[in-house]
């Protein structure tokens, strides 16, 4: 490639510009963003600069503590605490990827510890099927029997079914995350190239699929239910115009909720009502009838506020939340809440059985809510070329296309009967109770040995078997089990997998070693430990186990203020004359130092002061640990056998207080 043409290239916030050239900072300014929101007075009169000066700043780096999880930008968090989730609820995430939301969703439907099996939850959807792997690395992460991830288009989503009471019925969602694409201008503190790149052109060509995928989520919202709109763009023809436009489609079906009491202290500016049109010549339109017929195809009727003033005060658009990046050191966001009082109206003119399916022949188009895109869009006119009489007499849309699948084709999700060969030694090896839920126990393959086991909740179970051929599902369950090469020899095949311990202890009655904080430090920070290095208690406990898989359990001491008050269950071995823990190496991390443990590492695994620190890869990943435990415990067990001391793991612990932690 020549000189000329190579791409620039992108680093650090900086742009390569040729060869010689070096690279040159971006400058934080754009004139038609700065006329533009001064035109529209989104920003309280005085406070532009100070508005435009923290655009140009950086973000503050926010945390959000939930074990070891990552960081989240501030306002990225208020869409799911407006949500007001219970335990029970159905939720649907239409645009969940990267995923930061959509864990703060799990997090709060597992909100007691109590309960391993909520009643209700989370069925995360992306469009882009790469995005999809990266949704389900971080839902993995919180380790819920109770999620689901999907790859759809959000504003065609299929209606899902379920079984109730012995009859199949639609699934309609108690809580929709509506988090749609957008300009993202209000995220110019961290992707500086919105700078460079924003135009209004952007808004207005995203304005339609907005409108789309929020009257898809509404549409699945059960009557009493909560569907949170949020986008991370300024814009009013993103924000307001869309909401707009939905409270007009509805009908009074929908009602905006008023949220400011939801979160105290939150600074906010209340939604517009008065918005203008500006093309990216910098044209503005102040109403639809002033838009010239040659701009129709660009700019719609939706973008602009409803001329009836009556109208207009009945949709209470104040209700809606702006945050601005001056306010409180964030991100630019905007927030609604929108409540379902009523069946959309091109579903409540007929029965419920006509959005099963069923519909007599004078019904029109908007009768049933299925797979098609026009499908009850109140939009898509009720003409005769659009009906169809079916063989059986059944008439509906035009059939939908055959629904394109992308990316990878998944193994199947394929469910264990009750009375499987797996479970009786599993069940008696580890005593299971006998509410254990068999049925909703999966494996990913047909045929051949299940190399690992997952565990789905019962609602989950019922809308996979309903509904496996209408979406794709690219992930659900936690794996509980892991085949073991040579378990069958210790009289179970299959060793406990960390990552699903919390939703399979309520279940185990057997295997289980209760151990100290000293013992936790031990088992997180030696390899393959001998028996002798555990506390009394437990080593007495630990010789009158067999060989194989257990739980090690860590109870809190309410006297011990200076102790974890909390529960933790580590995967562990009991070897011949060792013990060891299978935990995945960020987990380990985190429990080491919830114990007041710091541990520290570097490329030559030693510090200058001596002292040995953790080397690479010496605790496990999450996938493949089996082969690798496997391996270590025949490697451990041949050291026992010759005399020799268990190879410790090489870190370096140093003691701190928990304050500092």
């Amino acid at each position: 490639m020549g000189r000329k043409n190579r791409p620039r290239q992108r680093s650090r916030g900086l742009f390569w510009q040729g060869w010689g050239a070096g690279y040159s900072e971006i400058i934080k300014e754009n004139k038609l963003f700065e006329h533009y929101y001064t035109e529209l007075k989104i920003v309280p009169e005085g406070e532009f600069e100070e508005f435009m000066q923290a655009m140009r700043e950086p973000l503050p780096a926010t945390m959000r503590i939930t074990g070891y999880k990552s960081r989240q930008e501030a306002v990225s968090m208020i869409p799911p605490l407006l949500m007001k989730i219970e335990p029970q609820h159905k939720i649907l995430d239409m645009c969940a990827a990267p995923g930061s939301k959509t864990a703060q969703l799990i997090e709060m439907l597992h909100s007691d510890m109590d309960i391993p099996f909520p009643e209700g939850f989370v069925i995360a959807n992306d469009v882009d099927n790469k995005r999809c792997y990266l949704l389900v690395h971080q839902a993995k992460r919180l380790n819920s029997p109770c999620i689901m991830v999907v790859n759809h288009d959000a504003s065609s989503i299929p209606r899902l079914y379920f079984d109730q009471d012995g009859k199949k019925d639609i699934l309609f969602y108690d809580r929709i995350l509506c988090d749609v694409p957008c300009s993202g201008d209000g995220t110019m503190r961290k992707n500086i190239d919105v700078w460079k790149k924003w135009t209004t052109s952007n808004s207005l060509q995203l304005h339609g699929l907005q409108i789309r995928i929020a009257v898809r989520g509404v549409e699945q919202l059960a009557v009493g239910g909560r569907m949170v709109y949020s986008t991370c763009s300024l814009n009013p023809i993103e924000d307001e115009a869309v909401i707009a436009a939905l409270l007009e489609k509805s009908e009074g079906a929908l009602e905006l909720a008023d949220a400011s009491a939801d979160l105290p202290g939150l600074k906010y500016m209340p939604g517009i009502t008065s918005w203008k049109v500006m093309t990216k010549e910098g044209q503005w339109f102040s109403d639809w009838s002033e838009v010239l017929k040659s701009r129709h195809t660009q700019i719609r009727p939706t973008m602009f506020p409803p001329t009836d003033p009556e109208k207009l005060a009945s949709m209470k658009l104040e209700r809606c939340m702006r945050i601005l990046p001056h306010h409180q050191n964030t991100g630019g966001f905007f927030v609604a809440v929108l409540v379902k009082k009523a069946p959309m109206p091109w579903n409540r003119r007929y029965p419920k059985e006509l959005q099963m399916g069923e519909c007599p022949a004078d019904a029109p188009v908007e009768a049933v809510e299925g797979e098609s895109p026009a499908e009850g869009n109140p939009s898509v006119p009720d003409t005769p070329d659009l009906l169809e009489v079916k063989k059986d007499d059944v008439c509906g849309p035009p059939p939908p296309k055959k629904m394109k699948l992308f990316g990878f084709k998944e193994d199947p999700f394929v469910f264990l009967t009750e009375d499987d060969p797996i479970f009786p030694p599993v069940q008696a090896f580890y005593d299971l109770s006998p509410d254990f839920p068999k049925l909703n126990v999966l494996t990913r393959t047909r045929e051949g040995k299940k190399r690992n086991l997952y565990m789905v909740s019962k609602e989950l179970r019922n809308v996979l078997l309903n509904n496996s051929e209408r979406m794709k599902v690219i992930n659900t369950g936690v794996k509980i089990w892991s085949r073991n090469t040579d378990g069958e020899q210790f009289g179970c095949a299959f060793r406990l997998a960390q990552e699903g311990v919390y939703t399979l202890c309520p279940y185990i009655r057997a295997r289980i070693l209760n151990i100290s904080v000293e013992d936790v430090k031990v088992l997180l920070t030696q390899e393959n430990p001998f028996l002798s290095k555990l506390g009394d208690d437990a080593h007495n406990q630990a010789k009158k186990l067999g060989m194989g898989s257990i739980v090690l359990r860590y109870l809190p001491d309410p006297k011990d203020l200076n102790a974890p008050q909390c529960p933790i269950d580590l995967c562990g071995w009991r070897g011949k004359t060792s013990i060891r823990a299978f935990v995945p190496r960020n987990e380990r991390l985190h429990y080491l130092r919830m114990l007041g443990v710091e541990v520290f590492r570097d490329k030559q695994g030693k510090r200058n002061d001596g002292s040995t620190e953790i080397p690479e890869g010496s605790a496990e990943d999450a996938e493949g640990l089996s082969q690798e435990a496997d391996l270590l415990e025949q490697e451990g067990e041949e050291m026992e056998q010759n005399g020799s001391e268990p190879h410790e793991r090489i870190y370096e612990c140093s003691e701190v207080t928990h304050d500092s932690t």
